[in-house]
């Protein structure tokens, strides 16, 4: 039996243990759960810096017990001289994957810090929150697997981008070397003593145009002038009679609602069945159509997302699947590399949170006197002038990333999520139906076998991959079924690092952190 942590006092879970402890200690000194994820998410942007960091963006769902959850959507734009005809110009049928000219898209991240800060009670200041990502990139960390691993796997592909030889090729397939990032320390430094809004409107920003123009992306001083986060309302959906929260377009959070309503319908009865597996595999597929056809910048989508989260809408999703055989599944949108990260404190104030650079190491690119490395989330724009994610001046980018949250109908507040590109609806669904709608212990969700349908992490096909420890019969069950599946490891990283705080009206809180991450739930 997994054990599931449990407290009273306040709890983060994050996928790498000293960005949790850094949550923890803000919440030991009074903090509130605002202050201890702003800590936790400088933090991981030190210790996990090939899936996030200041150059990419966030996400936030936010509640305080009694009240509504509330939106923070953080995400950047793309640059106001990016245009189709500048990339046909410079000769591409598409984005480019890496190097300066994948750095299409303002850094939204820093903002998103800067306006949870804005809704904090306790108002640590910035310079503490920091605190911990400071010391951590002056005095180094230990690099993790995955580090080690994707600084070697993606070496070849990402020395020739400016930057980042020097920056991450020498701890390429080195677990446990010590990595300093001195520049990147003076930069969080910068912004404890000037304030978060130095990365857009100061020093900051102005070295970090200059190096951005040098190395040949098209964002410029205004951009960063022009960019600020947005106060939005959540997505809800009723689901089971329980409310489940996730964020608007241009996020997937749609999608993570339809998926999660439409297995709801199926009336599934028991977790790791066939039912289970294959039912919320063609709920995925049938969320998915939608929002590969309509999800992109809300400003320019033909419709909002709430006409999609109706019963009709739902009920129809749900007749559309084969109980018994697996639909045909068209290619889908690569994946990315995010981390997710959640805390509740004793107060009720419950904290959802992910953060990304889009692929490892974002587009390679990082900023020679700043140590910032830039994400490359612009690549899901297309070059087509007739699809309805094309790439225009200011225009905010397609987002894979998304948290979670949940009030439950016995009156609990559940906050979670993942890291995993497509996997990221996939995996939430997986883990709200195993804990809420199954009633598996919260541990036992996240750590249960996990698959994925698309591509993520950068792979090419979009097979079904699962994990060798489903049962052998499930497996063969699925293939009967016409699931075009390959079994990989038993704990595969592909499949997301996930987690979950869940918390009781008498205010018993209980977390999970995900084996497949370097993650820990810490809590007093």
């Amino acid at each position: 039996m997994l054990n599931t942590p449990r407290s009273y006092g306040g709890m983060v879970t994050a996928p790498h243990h000293l960005a949790a402890q850094a949550g923890l200690r803000v919440l030991e000194e009074g903090g509130d759960a605002i202050e201890a994820m702003i800590a936790a998410a400088a933090t991981i942007a030190v210790v996990y810096p090939h899936m996030n960091g200041p150059g990419g963006d966030n996400f936030w769902l936010i509640a305080r017990e009694g009240e509504a959850p509330v939106g923070i959507d953080a995400c950047g734009a793309a640059a106001g001289a990016a245009s189709i005809d500048l990339y046909r110009g410079w000769g591409h049928e598409a984005i480019p994957g890496r190097g300066p000219r994948a750095a299409v898209t303002m850094a939204g991240a820093v903002s998103g810090w800067q306006r949870a800060h804005a809704m904090t009670k306790g108002r640590m200041p910035i310079a503490r929150l920091l605190e911990d990502a400071i010391r951590l990139a002056k005095e180094g960390v230990a690099v993790t697997a995955t580090l080690a691993g994707n600084a070697r796997d993606k070496r070849a592909e990402l020395e020739g981008v400016p930057g980042f030889a020097e920056t991450f090729a020498p701890v390429a397939g080195r677990e446990g070397v010590r990595l300093a990032q001195p520049r990147l320390a003076s930069t969080l430094e910068r912004l404890a003593q000037a304030g978060l809004d130095d990365f857009y409107r100061g020093d900051l920003a102005r070295s970090m145009a200059r190096d951005l123009e040098a190395a040949g992306s098209p964002l410029r001083g205004a951009d960063f002038e022009r960019h600020r986060p947005l106060d939005v309302a959540p997505l809800s959906l009723d689901v089971a009679g329980h409310r489940v929260f996730n964020m608007p377009p241009p996020t997937q959070g749609l999608a993570s609602l339809l998926l999660l309503a439409t297995y709801a319908r199926l009336g599934v009865r028991e977790a790791e069945s066939f039912d289970f597996v294959h039912g919320l595999i063609e709920a995925t597929k049938a969320a998915f159509r939608i929002r590969d056809r309509h999800v992109c910048d809300p400003d320019y989508m033909e419709r909002p997302a709430t006409s999609w989260l109706d019963e009709a809408t739902i009920d129809g999703l749900a007749a559309s699947i084969d109980r018994h055989r697996a639909a045909p599944w068209p290619d889908a949108s690569p994946g990315g590399d995010t981390v997710w990260l959640g805390a509740i404190d004793r107060h009720g104030t419950a904290v959802s949170m992910i953060q990304s650079i889009y692929w490892e190491f974002g587009s390679g690119l990082v900023l020679n006197e700043t140590g910032v490395t830039w994400q490359n989330r612009g690549t899901s724009f297309s070059l087509d002038p007739a699809h309805h994610n094309h790439l225009r001046p200011h225009r905010r980018p397609f987002h894979t990333i998304q948290p979670a949250m949940a009030r439950l109908a016995d009156g609990r507040t559940m906050v979670y999520g993942t890291m995993g590109g497509e996997g990221q609806p996939q995996t939430q669904a997986a883990i709200f139906a195993r804990h809420v709608l199954h009633h598996r212990p919260l541990q036992q969700a996240v750590t249960a076998p996990r698959w994925l349908l698309g591509r993520t992490w950068g792979e090419e096909t979009a097979r079904l991959r699962i994990e060798s420890r489903v049962a052998p019969e499930l497996i063969r069950a699925l293939e009967q079924a016409g699931h075009d599946l390959v079994v990989v490891g038993p704990f595969e990283e592909m499949m997301g690092h996930a987690g979950a705080v869940v918390r009781h009206p008498d205010g018993l809180l209980e977390g999970a952190a995900d084996p497949r991450s370097d993650g820990v739930v810490a809590a007093r």
